[in-house]
């Protein structure tokens, strides 16, 4: 099958980069809280419609997982670019002022949108690319990380839509932005010919005693069944909650800290919001990357571990380092790199230790960290800044980071019963 003339596999790539650059604007929520905040939501509050968001998500790409084998690749992320689409302009056409209106429409419906076309681009690219998985993983998430950055500017200071036409016009727009988007990146989402593989590639064998580098498959049950499994999902569940924690107030917490060092309301609101959309946003999406390509070479183990241990240190670092121009943005481009190299290194690392033939079954499972991580840590952080105590929001998510980053030296091959 090798020499049969197939699609250029670097195509899945490009679809792949779309279809995330899409999904990537639930990071983009943080540019819609001053503004929430202003008509009398609280804090809190909308940081429910961010956790919903991120809930629906990960619940969501479990349903997707088990319908991809039935429907399709193809189909199943076109579906999620349908939804996704629908759930931002009814939000528009409805207006911004409910509670639960933006909550069901953006976090619920948005959320699940995402969750379907998400797990798309990681199981059509992994078999393409059995060859460079670290690196490709990074590609093919790349998008989430960097549209983030684009849809926070377009919102504020590049295309000045909250301005110009409101929320409700904006987020009319962008449920139109996001199905075009998804729908073009989809038509490149199919899976290659049973038996192919790249050209001069030997598979990896079996470690002696257990499963190596994703030659042996363990289905959803078996995988669930492994204690690996678990250290994994806790290990996640560490590092994606205390970076979604820093997303939902990488804005919010930054203009207190500014203004109590004594700028100006406006300053501080350009500042923290540079913050989120540039060093933050190309930290998130070059960390994918890097993170990917670093794994291929040091080892998902040892990566995931270097990884943890630098973002606990930072994000313990950050209430000390955000009322300050130069390290605020230091240190929201560090926490989004680490940040990042989660979306790299999980599904990879899920991929080495269970194997590639049924990670768009498997990596769901694994992904319901984020949303355990996505409803923990955004719903304290706006709970703890309500009582006017951000800096101990980071606290705990540090911590808890950095024994993440013991749990996951302590994991070793599973083997198959």
């Amino acid at each position: 099958m090798s020499s049969d003339k197939v699609m250029n596999r670097w195509l899945v790539v490009v679809g792949a980069i779309l279809i995330q650059l899409a999904l990537g604007a639930i990071y983009a929520w943080s540019v819609f809280t001053p503004s929430l905040v202003k008509d009398g939501w609280s804090k809190a509050d909308t940081q429910d419609v961010f956790a919903a968001g991120l809930a629906f998500f990960a619940i969501v790409m479990v349903i997707a997982g088990r319908l991809m084998p039935k429907v399709g690749p193809r189909k199943l992320a076109i579906s999620g670019g349908i939804v996704l689409g629908l759930g931002y302009a009814l939000a528009g056409l409805m207006g911004t002022t409910s509670y639960w209106a933006l909550l069901l429409l953006v976090g619920v419906v948005g959320g699940s949108g995402i969750g379907l076309a998400y797990v798309v681009p990681i199981a059509v690219g992994t078999r393409w690319f059995p060859d460079k998985k670290g690196l490709i993983m990074g590609l093919a998430v790349a998008g989430f990380g960097f549209g983030a950055m684009g849809w926070v500017k377009l919102a504020g200071a590049w295309g000045h839509l909250i301005e110009t036409i409101g929320l409700s016009g904006t987020f009319l727009v962008y449920g139109i932005a996001f199905f075009v988007m998804v729908v073009i990146g989809g038509a490149f989402m199919i899976f290659p010919p049973d038996g192919w593989q790249p050209e001069g590639w030997t598979p990896p064998t079996p470690a002696s005693g257990g499963a190596a580098t994703g030659a042996v498959d363990f289905t959803s049950g078996e995988m669930l069944r492994t204690p690996q499994f678990y250290m994994i999902f806790l290990c996640f569940v560490a590092g994606g909650g205390a970076g979604l924690m820093s997303i939902g107030l990488m804005k919010l917490f930054p203009m207190e800290a500014l203004q109590a060092n004594g700028l100006d309301a406006a300053s501080a609101s350009a500042i923290a919001g540079t913050a989120m959309a540039v060093f933050f946003s190309l930290g998130n999406g070059f960390g994918r990357i890097v993170w990917g390509a670093l794994s291929d070479k040091l080892g998902r183990k040892l990566s995931v571990i270097i990884m943890l241990a630098t973002q606990g240190a930072m994000v313990l670092a950050f209430p000390y380092m955000a009322g300050t121009e130069n390290l605020l943005y230091l240190g929201a481009a560090i926490i989004g790199f680490n940040f990042g190299g989660n979306f790299a290194l999980f599904p990879s690392i899920t991929a080495d230790t269970f194997g590639n033939k049924f990670v768009g079954q498997n990596y769901p499972w694994v992904f319901l960290a984020y949303g355990v991580g996505g409803i923990a840590g955004p719903k304290m952080g706006g709970m703890l800044g309500d009582m006017g105590n951000f800096p101990l929001a980071f606290t705990i998510c540090g911590v808890a980071v950095l024994i993440a980053a013991g749990i996951a030296a302590m994991v070793k091959p599973p083997k198959q019963a």
